[in-house]
């Protein structure tokens, strides 16, 4: 399976999830689906058989909402049965709607803008204490940028060149209450991190997974990583695209089946 592929999977096992239990954030969901389906391919080191392994690289999804995203790819590799994942969203079940470290494979249980981001990089200073080889990887939204707590952790990973730790930003250009340009512009973004001590890429389309292979390849010369990915929310849907509505919106009925149309689910 293509990386590509997979991206596709995760997409559609999570719309799936979306639509059995009732869920919303599919528009986040489907924008991070192709980060998620890169470093979990292509990039980061991790044991199936042990999750817990010490030489593990770390990921931490700090915009924990778009779980249904980590829980298809961590099923998609292995980690649990695929069909656990029927139980998403239920009473009871350890598959929550915000990520949960209850589920093999998940580091951090997040949901609180900013959080997930101060701890993965408390695990990278860690790391580096330790004198372990192991990277940590967070995922944030650019709105999630808006969040004090964020900017001290640049501040503290560039201060203490943690090179073992990158950040991959889910920049759709959109949060819960409309375009980020309009809350809180925070461009030029990337500007912003280098003045910290970061080492920062734009890829421009953040749909490309050559493109974020390459980010994610790239030496960063002793500083702590920042890729901020371009996305549109909703990707691959065209009614979802761009659209606001469905950071909120559950996919039910019409809406379900010709998504599922539109990401190849029928072929």
């Amino acid at each position: 399976m293509t990386s590509i592929e997979f991206a596709k999977k995760i997409r559609l096992t999570a719309l799936e999830m979306a639509y059995t239990a009732k869920s919303s954030h599919v528009g986040g969901i489907l924008s991070v689906a192709d980060i998620v389906a890169v470093l979990y391919h292509d990039i980061a080191r991790y044991n199936v058989h042990n999750p817990r392994d010490e030489e593990r690289d770390r990921i931490v999804l700090s915009k924990g909402h778009c779980c249904a995203a980590v829980y298809a790819a961590l099923a998609g590799c292995g980690f649990f049965p695929s069909d656990e994942l029927k139980t998403f969203g239920q009473n009871g079940s350890r598959f929550s709607c915000h990520i949960s470290h209850k589920v093999p494979g998940v580091e951090l249980s997040s949901g609180s803008l900013g959080h997930g981001a101060a701890v993965a990089c408390g695990m990278a200073l860690n790391g580096k204490r330790k004198h372990k080889d192991y990277r940590v990887f967070a995922i944030l939204g650019d709105g999630e940028c808006n969040e004090g707590s964020i900017w001290e952790m640049v501040m503290f990973a560039g201060q203490n060149h943690l090179d073992n730790f990158t950040v991959v930003i889910d920049a759709n250009k959109m949060q819960a209450m409309g375009n980020t340009r309009d809350i809180m512009d925070l461009e030029p973004m990337a500007e912003k991190w280098r003045a910290f001590g970061w080492h920062a890429s734009d890829v421009e389309d953040g749909h490309d997974h050559e493109q974020l292979r390459k980010a994610f390849w790239e030496e960063s010369g002793g500083r702590p990583k920042v890729i901020i990915a371009h996305t549109i929310k909703g990707h691959g849907v065209s009614f979802m695209e761009n659209d606001l509505w469905w950071h909120y919106q559950i996919p039910y009925g019409d809406y379900y089946t010709k998504a599922v149309e539109e990401l190849g689910g029928n072929q």
